[in-house]
């Protein structure tokens, strides 16, 4: 297992309008610091590479920092792998998020592994707030990410930005591509997911449904802009005009999430839980015939047809030899490459 994203906690203070998470009860256990680390200890993660940590919101978890010191020691055992770890965040507590971010990368910089910070936005402005359903979250988002493109100056800091396109912020995309770009920013825009598993939205399917308008202006978006993730652009395109989604998948094989009572998941999108690690090791969930079912029918599931998540594929490539065999022989070296690099895929190899 190369690549896990793990749910450190589901509160959350927004309130967005295309995800339930922030519905789990308050109440609701969560695993501890001690129970992440004896789960990332596992054989299975000998071979990680890259941790992505989330929610909820992580900066809510006021244990986060020493839960993420704790995963930099174990570079020194286990996780000898490990290249990065990455920290998504709605960036709505900027002097929280600020702060811990220097911490953290302060000691992962000790231990030779890379932070990315990724924060969630939808427009450039009023629309954002809408659609997080948070007072001033539009001008906390951008506080928070010039205070980390600061920090930036001074460590080995990733600074990236998550798009979530809906029906409400289909025409500001480009705003959103401008702001990344004159900030030195990665970017990741990709189409609402409606799944009962990883965003428990399956109640939202109507109203986050696309219009044939809509579908033509994330064409033209897709098509128009300069993207270094050529990939995951030519995929969307595939599926916006073909109406199916083909790209490999190693969910299971390369990839697993966790949520943050202790569920796992082999595909963050479905509601296929194999398994809870408060229970039994993660060893045994995958050798179990629930995990097996699960897994033999990875990418041929329904919802397989309209996955549009791009981390997904990003996981897969360094597991599916040929078919990044023939993304270079399409592309070319050199953009290969760049893409390669852009993509951090070149922490596999």
């Amino acid at each position: 297992m190369q690549a896990a994203s793990l749910e450190v906690t589901h509160r959350c203070i927004a309130r967005c309008i295309m995800c339930n998470i922030w519905k789990i009860p308050g109440d609701v256990p969560e695993i501890s610091n001690e129970r992440w680390l004896s789960l990332l200890s596992s054989p299975w993660f000998s071979d990680l590479r890259e941790l992505d940590v989330t929610g909820g919101e992580p900066f809510l978890k006021s244990d986060l920092f020493d839960l993420l010191a704790g995963v930099a020691e174990l570079k020194s055992g286990n996780l000898k792998a490990l290249r990065s770890i990455a920290v998504t965040t709605n960036g709505l507590l900027p002097e929280k998020v600020i702060g811990e971010t220097e911490k953290i990368v302060r000691e992962l910089e000790r231990h030779d592994i890379e932070l990315v910070v990724v924060c969630a936005m939808d427009a450039v402005g009023f629309t954002h707030e809408r659609i997080r359903n948070f007072p001033d979250a539009w001008s906390r988002v951008d506080e928070t990410i010039e205070g980390l493109v600061g920090l930036r100056q001074r460590h080995s800091l990733i600074i990236g930005l998550k798009t979530t396109v809906l029906p409400i912020n289909v025409g500001e995309l480009h705003g959103v591509a401008a702001y990344a770009e004159a900030r030195g920013l990665f970017t990741i825009v990709s189409p609402r997911i409606i799944t009962e598993g990883r965003y428990l939205n399956r109640d939202m399917a109507a109203s986050l449904a696309f219009s044939p308008e809509d579908l033509r202006k994330m064409i033209d978006f897709y098509q128009g802009e300069p993207f270094h993730w050529s990939y995951h652009r030519e995929m969307l395109l595939k599926y916006f005009k073909g109406g199916v989604a083909k790209k490999p998948c190693a969910c299971g094989f390369n990839y697993l999430f966790v949520r943050s009572n202790g569920d796992v998941y082999p595909c963050p999108l479905l509601g296929a839980c194999a398994g809870n690690v408060n229970d039994e090791k993660l060893e045994n969930i995958f050798r179990s015939e629930t995990a097996k079912r699960i897994l033999k029918k990875a990418g041929r599931f329904p919802q397989c047809r309209t996955c549009t998540e791009p981390g997904l594929e990003r996981y897969a490539l360094p597991s599916e030899g040929f078919s990044y065999l023939l993304l270079l022989l399409k592309t070319g070296g050199t953009k290969f490459f760049e893409a390669h690099r852009h993509m951090g895929l070149n922490k596999y190899f």
